[in-house]
C-alpha cells in the first residue's frame, strides 16, 4: 500500500478519534452539571463545535452517549484507585488507600450525577454492575487476592468478599454523596474510620 494512503488513513482516525474525545469531554461536563434528562444531543453538538449529525457517526443516540462517558468516568475512577493502590508497598495499605480515593470521588458533584444518580436509571442496575465488574469490582478483587497471597488477610474465597465489599463502598460513596454541602466532609471521616475497622477485622 502507497505510503501516503497509509498516512491519509492514519489521519482520519486520529482526527476521528479527536472528535470523539471532544464529544465525550463536552457530554460528560453537561451530564455532570445539568443531568442526563435536561440535556440534549443539540446542547452536546453546541459544546462540543460540531454537528449534530457528527455525534450519530460516532454513536447511535443519546444513552449510547451516556454510557461511553459513565464507561469512561468509571475507568477513570479505577485507575485512579489503581494508582494509589500501586503507591504503598504494603498491598493492604494499598488496598485501603485505593477505598479512600474511590469515596474521595463521590465529593464530586459530578461524579455524584454521573454514576449515582443518573447511570441506574439510563443504562439499568444491570448494565451498570456489569461495568463496576469490569472495573471497580475486577480492581477489588486482584488487590484482594494480592492481599491474600502476601499474608495480610486471611485466605478466604476472593468473588463473595469482593462483592460483599464493594456493595459496601457502594452504599458508603452514595451517602458521602447525599450528604449536605457543609456536612460532606465530616460525613467522609466518619465513613473512612469505619472502613479502616472494617478492614482491619480482616487482618490475618
Amino acid at each position: 500500500m502507497p505510503r501516503e494512503a497509509t498516512k491519509k488513513r492514519r489521519t482520519q482516525k486520529e482526527r476521528s478519534d479527536t472528535t470523539t474525545g471532544e464529544i465525550l469531554e463536552a457530554a460528560r461536563g453537561l451530564f455532570a452539571s445539568d443531568g442526563y434528562q435536561a440535556t440534549s444531543l443539540d446542547d452536546i453538538a453546541k459544546a462540543a463545535k460540531v454537528t449534530k449529525g457528527a455525534i450519530y457517526h460516532h454513536f447511535s443516540g443519546k444513552e449510547a452517549l451516556f454510557r461511553a462517558v459513565f464507561e469512561r468516568e468509571e475507568r477513570r475512577l479505577a485507575e485512579r484507585s489503581g494508582e494509589a493502590y500501586a503507591g504503598k508497598s504494603d498491598p493492604w495499605q494499598g488496598f485501603y488507600e485505593g477505598c479512600r480515593v474511590w469515596l474521595e470521588a463521590a465529593t464530586d458533584a459530578g461524579v455524584q450525577q454521573i454514576i449515582f444518580l443518573d447511570a441506574p436509571a439510563v443504562l439499568g442496575w444491570q448494565t451498570v454492575r456489569e461495568i463496576d465488574s469490569d472495573y471497580a469490582l475486577a480492581l477489588m478483587s486482584t488487590a484482594l487476592e494480592a492481599a491474600m497471597e502476601s499474608g495480610r488477610i486471611r485466605r478466604r474465597p476472593v468473588k463473595p468478599l469482593a462483592h460483599m465489599l464493594f456493595g459496601a463502598m457502594t452504599e458508603a460513596s452514595m451517602l458521602v454523596a447525599g450528604a449536605s454541602q457543609g456536612e460532606v466532609e465530616k460525613e467522609k471521616k466518619r465513613v473512612l474510620r469505619e472502613l479502616r475497622t472494617l478492614l482491619g477485622s480482616l487482618k490475618a
